[in-house]
């Protein structure tokens, strides 16, 4: 069964440095794109970076400049660095991943990981 599963979270001052990371575990053949969401209550999970298998990046306008995204292929790890980080920062935030298994290309989902703020 292939699981992602997201560590590092935590709470930290505001203008502080968190950092998450993601390992994807399980009978899979290939991960393509990887990537972070976050989502506050009753609010539509939204994208906040993501990095292809090739390391191409892309990020939310609101966390450019501060949080970098990369990928340990070797280890099937992805990372969020999160830096200069504001209250508004704070949400559960998801991994994401394409995997390739027995059944094709799917999208695998962690469990979340809470990121508290203080202001």
């Amino acid at each position: 069964q292939v699981q992602l599963v997201e560590s590092g979270g935590g709470l930290v001052q505001a203008g502080g440095s968190l950092r998450l990371s993601c390992e994807a575990s399980g009978i899979f053949y290939g991960i393509g794109t990887m990537g972070w969401y976050r989502q506050a209550p009753g609010k539509q999970r939204e994208s906040v970076a993501s990095i292809t298998s090739g390391g191409d990046r892309n990020y939310a306008d609101s966390v450019k400049g501060r949080f970098t995204i990369s990928r340990d292929n070797a280890k099937n790890m992805v990372y969020l660095q999160m830096s200069s980080l504001k209250p508004e920062d704070a949400d559960v935030y998801y991994c994401n991943g394409n995997l390739l298994t027995g059944a094709g290309w799917n999208a695998y989902w962690g469990q979340g990981a809470q990121v508290t703020v203080s202001s």
